[in-house]
């Protein structure tokens, strides 16, 4: 087999760069979460995915993992974690989930994300929940057109 015209015989082609995503919210426990777990599930390789909180919790918020579940998105091995400052600015991007948090990121480009809030129209427990995941769920797709990244076959 011949190697394609642009990589000379002999030499192995250049590994594409996999860029570097950072989802951050103040607890760490739902929605960074929730965003990360489903970029790796949409992108999986495709993507380092990292998720903190400016200002961690204890726990992920059972809701948000259960509504995971419900999509086959996982956050297993997942806790709430600080923002590791050098970190942010190693990332290619960081994506801000929230009005409410704020982050010094430096020169990496950041996007904010003010996602949908059903408790404000009443919609409480797993109901809101899904709500949140679907619309972060659209988000993180089109963050991956974006980046050009392939979603999962």
């Amino acid at each position: 087999m011949t190697p394609p015209a642009h990589v000379p015989s002999g030499e192995a082609a250049p590994v594409p760069e996999v860029p570097t995503v950072l989802f951050v919210c103040v607890k760490n426990g739902g929605k960074s979460q929730m965003a990360a777990a489903l970029m790796r599930q949409r992108h999986p390789g495709g993507v380092r995915v990292l998720s903190a909180g400016t200002r961690p919790g204890a726990a992920l918020n059972a809701e948000s993992v259960a509504a995971l579940e419900e999509v086959g998105a996982s956050t297993a091995g997942e806790h709430p974690k600080p923002v590791d400052p050098a970190l942010a600015q190693e990332a290619d991007l960081v994506v801000l989930l929230g009005e409410e948090v704020e982050l010094e990121t430096g020169p990496t480009p950041v996007q904010r994300w003010v996602t949908d809030e059903p408790s404000r129209r009443g919609v409480e427990g797993a109901d809101r929940m899904r709500l949140v995941r679907d619309d972060i769920a659209a988000r993180v797709a089109a963050l991956g057109e974006q980046l050009g990244l392939r979603p999962q076959a």
